[in-house]
């Protein structure tokens, strides 16, 4: 019988420095199985935030950052904060614009970059990171450690960033399967990459709703695939821990995986 642990440990030993869990998708306490040191917490709103104490938990077993969105009441450094205060000791801060998903509308409306900067400036905690998306100019003049989205052009901008003396920091999301079945993939990562503007773009020319998981086929499939292998990190433990270290050459810090086919 394989075990939880065993079955995890993959997920380690192919590279990664941090994980990524959605609170809504598992136990946050299983990160103790995951046997990576640092646990980034997404942020899927403010009725999905994990408690206190399981936030204590994981600080006591590494490093944990918590996604909080600069706009989102609660979190909003120019109005209402009131939740900071909640974070406890040690838990490190991830800034982001937030998704609309788990916005308001008036939250939407709200300004990032002054936000984002008073934000920074009143962090107590370790060097926060800041999430790009959708904010990579205000995210970069902002400062922090540069937290960005796996896509076609990370490898390039990276290694412009640091041809150019950018010396701070650069962590990379990815969404990971650790599968070459395409079926799988396209299960995990498929309506993911399918949310890319320019994959987006392709696929509307092919189909108005096209299927975006195992039952895609012809070229809305083949586009996918290839999208997979851009915007995510796909394939056997070989190929992912080599895409990793293709990372690291070029100057990126910290390789964060997201296990979009989940933790077991």
């Amino acid at each position: 019988m394989v075990t939880a642990q065993q079955s995890q440990q993959p997920f380690a030993r192919v590279g990664f420095d941090a994980v990524a869990l959605k609170p809504t998708e598992c136990d946050l306490s299983r990160a103790d199985d995951l046997g990576v040191d640092t646990v980034v917490i997404d942020y899927e709103g403010r009725e999905h935030l994990p408690t206190a104490n399981a936030l204590r938990h994981l600080t006591d077993r590494g490093t944990v950052y918590l996604t909080t969105p600069v706009r989102a009441d609660g979190f909003d450094p120019l109005g209402d904060d009131s939740l900071v205060e909640w974070i406890p000791e040690g838990v490190g801060r991830v800034f982001v614009a937030g998704h609309a998903a788990y916005l308001s509308d008036a939250e939407q409306r709200r300004a990032v970059a002054p936000r984002l900067r008073t934000a920074l400036d009143s962090a107590s905690t370790r060097t926060p990171w800041v999430g790009t998306e959708g904010i990579e100019r205000i995210a970069l003049a902002a400062g922090g450690v540069q937290y960005e989205l796996l896509t076609r052009k990370t490898h390039s901008s990276v290694r412009a960033l640091r041809a150019a003396g950018y010396d701070g920091g650069v962590s990379v999301y990815a969404p990971t399967v650790l599968s070459s079945k395409e079926d799988e993939i396209l299960d995990a990562v498929g309506g993911y990459v399918a949310r890319r503007r320019a994959v987006r773009a392709a696929l509307a020319e092919q189909s108005d709703e096209p299927a975006t998981d195992h039952r895609a086929s012809g070229a809305v499939r083949d586009r996918l695939l290839t999208a997979a292998r851009e915007f995510a990190l796909v394939g056997d433990r070989e190929t992912v821990r080599h895409r990793i270290n293709t990372l690291y050459e070029v100057g990126v810090d910290t390789v964060v995986g997201y296990p979009a086919a989940g933790l077991d």
